[in-house]
């Protein structure tokens, strides 16, 4: 478990003359064994922010900590595993799944040994451990992120990123992928930054959340705080746009999923 903490981050895109600023100043905490959720809407910056903390976003300004370390960049070895969108382009399409798990396990074990934990990994998502050696196109969309999030595990990450993970998939797969989360952080202690748009999809999965508008943090805090009395106007647009009144965080419509889909 580790603390990823955001300090006055800016990411600035363009030239000198048209400079285009996504993310602008934010600075916030992932504390160490905790879900922290990010949301807003699309084109707020909130992915952005997430590239930027794995090296895929340029940082103009500010700091990127790892337990008050700067997050390394160098090495084959990551201790910050992105988990993204798309789990239809995640995986290579010519790697068969045990091969995608493995790519970014930390050198060392011995086949067996890598075999082993693959099996492991794949029943740790509740995947059926013979699949290691199927290609990504014979998975669904929900066993594909599954094994995504194998292969996010697969490199021992002190903190694990999750982009959307859940928007690409039919609402009763998202339950079935919300649930794996949340049991995959109390059984690991996961620190996690949940990023999503859905503010019924945050409160479920996360204790704290941080609302992102326009590049910025414009308000953050424990859940059952914010969204409860939000004190920011975009936060409270999010929230009407939540269907139906305020749900209790353990009445999510689609919580009770079948973990096999």
């Amino acid at each position: 478990m580790s603390e990823l903490r955001f300090d006055d981050v800016t990411v600035r895109y363009g030239t000198a003359r048209r400079p285009f600023t996504a993310v602008d100043g934010v600075s916030l905490t992932v504390p160490a064994g905790q879900v922290v959720g990010l949301v807003g809407e699309s084109g707020s910056g909130k992915s952005t922010l997430a590239r930027a903390a794995v090296g895929l976003a340029p940082v103009h300004s500010g700091q990127i900590l790892l337990d008050g370390e700067p997050v390394p960049r160098r090495g084959r070895v990551r201790p910050l595993q992105m988990v993204f969108q798309d789990p239809f382009s995640s995986l290579d399409p010519r790697m068969t799944i045990g091969e995608s798990i493995t790519e970014p396990m930390p050198p060392g074990p011995s086949r067996a040994e890598r075999k082993r934990e693959v099996e492991r990994l794949l029943s740790l998502v509740h995947l059926d451990p013979v699949m290691a050696g199927a290609l990504p196109g014979r998975l669904s969309g929900g066993q594909r992120q599954r094994a995504a999030l194998a292969r996010a595990l697969a490199g021992q990450p002190k903190v694990v990123i999750a982009d959307e993970i859940t928007s690409a998939l039919d609402v009763s797969i998202q339950g079935a992928v919300l649930n794996l989360v949340r049991e995959l952080q109390r059984e690991l202690g996961l620190s996690i930054l949940f990023i999503s748009h859905n503010l019924a999809v945050v409160r479920y999965v996360a204790s704290h959340v941080a609302v992102m508008y326009q590049g910025q943090i414009v308000e953050q805090g424990p859940v059952s705080e914010v969204l409860v009395a939000p004190r920011h106007d975009y936060t409270r647009e999010l929230l009407a746009a939540v269907p139906g009144s305020r749900p209790s965080p353990q009445a999510h419509p689609a919580a009770t999923a079948r973990s096999s889909s």
